[in-house]
């Protein structure tokens, strides 16, 4: 189901992992969708309530290269599915179906992966709607970018900015530092509604507090320091942070 959250953008939350689509919606009906999401029944619950609505998808974009953020379905129409150069190229290299069958298994997943790269230096989406500023943000996962949408002051974050994940890193050297200046640059942009990849939806003062969080967690990883950060008692998220710990010798 469809939940408005601004003027122009909707999103719909899968049970499993809260997992978000969010749809940014132009006037004539035109609708970008940004990481669709999540099992096939899901996406095609979605193909059919944006039909319903007399909307229609005109263009899409996948955060990061993550199998749970680069799915399809054939109820959907053959549109342009923009992600950087980086997370493009790592979604071509890597076996997704195979990680999307093995992490939720039970589903026959057709359509994962097939991303359309987007011109080097992209800085806005070429589409017919609202502007939609491509925002680098690296520490996750390899050419992992975030939508600003400056004339509704929203952000559709990707996998950042959670309130049911710690932030997971990037298995890269530097992710740690990568992440922080993340951070920081996204407390710079105007923010009045944040859509998360996993999780609720934030207004302004909450978007505060969760990049607050999130550099605590960091800084407690990184010091070795157990983090009293209640986003942990989730079991899965709980071994990915002791998989992270180990990573940094901690």
């Amino acid at each position: 189901m469809l939940e408005q959250v601004a003027p122009r953008v909707w999103v719909t939350t899968s049970p499993t992992w809260l997992t978000t689509s969010t749809l940014v919606v132009d006037d004539d009906g035109a609708c970008l969708l940004v990481d669709p999401t999540l099992t096939p029944a899901d996406l095609v619950s979605l193909a059919a309530e944006v039909h319903g609505r007399g909307w229609h998808v005109a263009a899409a974009f996948s955060t990061h290269p993550h199998w749970d953020h680069v799915l399809w379905s054939d109820a959907l129409p053959d549109v342009p599915r923009w992600a950087t150069p980086a997370a493009a190229a790592a979604s071509a290299a890597t076996d997704l179906a195979d990680l999307a069958a093995t992490d939720l298994p039970g589903h026959r997943w057709d359509v994962v992966g097939g991303t359309t790269p987007l011109p080097p230096d992209t800085t806005e989406l070429q589409w017919t709607g609202p502007r939609a500023v491509v925002v680098p943000t690296p520490g996750h996962a390899p050419g992992h970018a975030s939508l600003h949408l400056p004339d509704d002051a929203v952000l559709v974050a990707g996998d950042l900015l959670s309130d049911v994940e710690v932030p997971l890193l990037d298995d890269t050297d530097g992710a740690v530092d990568d992440y922080r200046r993340t951070l920081k640059r996204l407390a710079e942009l105007e923010v009045d509604v944040l859509v998360p990849g996993h999780g609720r939806v934030a207004d302004a003062a909450e978007t505060r507090r969760r990049v607050g969080t999130d550099h605590r967690y960091l800084d407690d990883l990184t010091a070795g320091v157990e983090p009293l950060d209640a986003r942990l008692g989730d079991p899965r998220v709980r071994a990915e942070h002791e998989r992270q710990a180990v990573g940094l010798g901690r």
